[in-house]
């Protein structure tokens, strides 16, 4: 990953609560997995997320799997740390944990 990429990913990450990277999207998924992220984190209540959709940007698809250490897309970020995907976020999601997370 360039050194240009993981700055446009650390400012992303750093100016935004509730950042997914995803394919589509919120009103336009692309995949199952990122339809499900959406639904999840609107249904925990966030209100304003930030979403980049890799589709668009292959350096950056392959990049935040890089950055995240994490091998697949969407890749949920929250107060700048690192959550996971649609099946943690749906487990945090039933267990109430995830509200908390998404309200700070």
């Amino acid at each position: 990953m360039t050194e240009e990429l993981k700055k446009r990913i650390d400012e992303a990450i750093a100016s935004h609560r509730v950042v997914i990277f995803m394919k589509g999207t919120p009103h336009f998924p692309m995949c199952g997995f990122s339809r499900s992220a959406v639904e999840t984190l609107q249904a925990a209540g966030a209100t304003e997320v930030a979403a980049f959709n890799v589709l668009q940007d292959p350096e950056l698809r392959e990049g935040i799997k890089v950055y995240s250490n994490w091998p697949t897309i969407p890749q949920v970020y929250i107060d700048g740390k690192f959550i996971g995907g649609s099946d943690i976020l749906r487990e945090l999601h039933e267990r109430g944990e995830l509200a908390r997370l998404v309200r700070g």
